[in-house]
């Protein structure tokens, strides 16, 4: 077995262990019936805490857990994350508590709505949380458009209806055109303080203490397990990040550039080819990334290279697949319930990827080849005839100017015969079939370049 072969089966085998490693921690950290698992919903909320959640969900349910308890601190986040945790926890057939700790902002609203029971820690706030749109960097935040303010009331009021909550009030949160009368005036958001949560049914109960949630719960002395987030979903929270994921395109994109410039296949195409996997894989486990944009990649791929690889020149095809690769890497970073906005936000931001790679190949290509580094790559040893090598050039100019026929189709390339010699050919881009008569027009290195002789112009 060759040392390569081996270092990759080995990788394999360390990887399986620490995937069996991490199910058995998972497993023994709370596997006795009538466990709490708490569950940190803290900082940004973000497309990487949607899996978390829901790993601790199934486990809890599992295990015969006695209930889930989300601790909240958020000034909220993605909403498309925020959907797909409410959806979880409404699915949910474990008990669930959410313990504002003391604020459930925006995103985190919803999340606390949608949980069965809801306490509310003293001097906590729940509430304002319209949908915005996060522009540029150091820029404010945009408001969206009506489509998705609607939208997101009527999420709100359907989380609340579903747990006996007051869905005007969740309304209210979201849209500032709600009006409760002595509650909130018209042009507001709706931010309730923890008394006002409890006097109006928002809130179950009030606690400073997770031990006081739990007595409140008839859960005191209960095994507390709180979870963690495990690598992999560590991984996939640091591979969506928007700043890592727009690197990680530029790489992918820089990678097949310089592999389509350059013959063969080696170290620039593979790693173009797996930054562009890591980026799908995680926009993919997020459940943003699905089967239509994934046909869109690998079309978009397949279209580059019959441009770079079957057809000479740069046209339509090439450019067709540009835009379909684009199209797709741009989908992979939306969600259904994101706007135009956020779409045309996730399209400028491949596009300045690719015009990063574009930039970095052609200084790449061009100072590369007079550094240290780029002339162990790069071939720079003459082929002398001294050495018993032949010159292609010198052999197949003669060529020039002479004309023949087709022996084979050339599509673009195949064999014409030449003063009664077979000779290896290619022609300019138009199809040639077989005997139709050509001519030499061009000798490079050791390609003879013909043109049919119908397509040339007819002297007057």
């Amino acid at each position: 077995m060759s040392p390569p072969m081996f270092r990759w089966i080995l990788g394999l085998v360390l990887v399986a262990l620490g995937l069996v490693s991490t199910q058995l921690g998972r497993v023994s950290a709370a596997d006795s019936p009538g466990a709490v698992y708490v569950v940190p919903i803290e900082g940004i909320i973000d497309l990487g805490l949607a899996p978390f959640v829901q790993r601790v969900l199934n486990e809890a349910e599992k295990n015969g857990a006695a209930a889930v308890i989300l601790e909240i601190n958020t000034f909220g986040g993605r909403v498309d994350a925020a959907v797909q945790i409410r959806d979880a926890l409404l699915r949910a057939k474990v008990p669930t508590i959410a313990y504002v700790n003391k604020r459930a902002i925006s995103a985190g609203a919803l999340i606390s709505l949608a949980a069965g029971k809801l306490v509310m820690a003293d001097g906590g706030t729940i509430g304002a949380a319209t949908p915005v749109q996060v522009g540029a960097p150091g820029a404010a935040a945009q408001p969206v458009d009506e489509k998705t303010v609607s939208y997101m009331r009527k999420e709100f009021r359907a989380t609340a209806e579903s747990r006996k909550r007051p869905p005007l009030i969740a309304e209210a949160m979201v849209d500032a055109d709600v009006v409760i009368p002595k509650l909130i005036e018209k042009g507001k958001l709706l931010t309730l303080t923890t008394d006002e949560a409890l006097k109006h049914k928002v809130a179950d109960s009030r606690a400073d203490t997770l031990e006081i949630v739990l007595e409140q719960s008839g859960l005191a002395g209960a095994e507390v397990s709180r979870a963690a987030p495990n690598w992999a979903e560590n991984l996939v929270r640091f591979l969506t990040h928007p700043i890592l994921s727009s690197l990680l395109i530029t790489i992918g994109m820089l990678g097949i550039i310089i592999e389509i410039r350059t013959p063969g296949f080696g170290i620039p195409g593979a790693l173009g080819v797996t930054s562009l996997g890591l980026f799908f894989w995680g926009h993919w486990l997020v459940q943003l990334a699905g089967w239509e944009e994934l046909l869109l990649l690998v079309a978009g791929a397949t279209l580059i290279a019959i441009e770079a690889f079957l057809i000479p020149g740069f046209g339509l095809v090439g450019a067709l697949g540009i835009v379909t690769l684009l199209g797709g890497l741009a989908l992979s970073m939306v969600g259904a319930q994101d706007s135009y906005v956020v779409i045309i936000t996730a399209a400028m931001r491949v596009v300045f990827a690719l015009i990063a790679a574009i930039i970095a190949s052609l200084l790449l290509m061009r100072f590369l080849p007079h550094t240290a580094a780029g002339r162990r790559l790069v071939l720079a040893t003459g082929l002398s005839a001294r050495q018993g090598y032949a010159s292609a050039p010198e052999s197949d100019s003669h060529w020039l100017g002479k004309t023949g026929h087709a022996s084979t189709p050339l599509h673009p390339a195949g064999i014409a015969e030449i003063d009664g010699e077979r000779v290896d050919v290619v022609s300019t881009g138009e199809p040639i079939d077989t005997g139709e008569a050509i001519l030499v027009v061009r000798v490079d290195g050791n390609r003879v370049v013909v043109r049919s002789l119908k397509h040339l112009p007819q002297k007057e």
